[in-house]
């Protein structure tokens, strides 16, 4: 994949950090090795309940060589603007560095309902400025009717983004049925390559993302990896 990084697209006119289609070949293509030195989908700052500023975050992703990557906060996109704002100075302050660098999308973390279970949904590559994403982006998990999964897929779609169910082997009710469900609301995929066990160094479950890739087959959907990173490295979960 060629890395677009901070420039607008010419047939679009999107900035990079919305680029659809080349966040859909990544996710089309990904697999077990991806994460978490190429690709990361799923992180935390400062901003919700991580411990990283997202100027370090930023300074680790470089280091380790990530291809591309989205800050997940929850119900927040401020980590992600700082990162933004970090990376637009870092390119301009090394400008012959600029086509190695990682290509940045839009992320979230939305806390939602689906059949009467709290999940987890993240989306990515949506505009943070469109109203269907105001309710997501108040720094506190949705309430009543917002907090649907529907409602919450339907908004990330809306903003021009992917919905993705989050590590669907967490919850109370089986990935069996909530894929299932969510693949009926029209959701985008699911995160395929994560580590439950939080082991190290950060490795996929085995067991588990044989699941969820049989059931990711079965409804069509995309596949996405992520470490989940709530501590100060991004190799690990904690």
């Amino acid at each position: 994949m060629a890395v677009v990084n901070l420039v607008e697209d010419v047939v679009s006119s999107k900035p990079a950090a919305q680029d659809l289609l080349a966040l859909r070949g990544v996710f089309e293509a990904i697999h077990a090795e991806s994460c978490p030195t190429s690709f990361n989908f799923h992180m935390h700052t400062v901003y919700s309940d991580g411990q990283l500023q997202p100027e370090k975050l930023m300074e680790q992703a470089i280091a380790i060589g990530l291809k591309g990557f989205a800050i997940t906060d929850h119900h927040t996109v401020d980590g992600y603007q700082q990162a933004q704002s970090w990376l637009t100075d870092y390119t301009q302050a090394n400008p012959d560095r600029a086509s190695s660098l990682p290509h940045l999308w839009t992320g979230i973390e939305v806390t939602s309902r689906l059949l009467d279970t709290e999940v987890h949904i993240l989306g990515y590559a949506f505009d943070l400025t469109h109203p269907a994403m105001e309710p997501y982006l108040q720094k506190h998990a949705p309430q009543g009717a917002i907090s649907s999964a529907a409602q919450v897929i339907a908004s990330i779609q809306a903003a021009g983004g992917l919905a993705v169910l989050a590590h669907p082997v967490r919850y109370r009710r089986s990935p069996e049925d909530l894929i299932a469900a969510a693949a009926t609301l029209g959701i985008n995929g699911v995160e395929a390559y994560y580590a439950y066990d939080n082991p190290s160094p950060w490795r996929t479950s085995p067991r588990q993302t044989e699941q969820v890739q049989r059931l990711s087959s079965t409804h069509g959907l995309l596949n996405t990896c992520g470490s989940d990173t709530h501590g100060l490295s991004l190799l690990q979960r904690l």
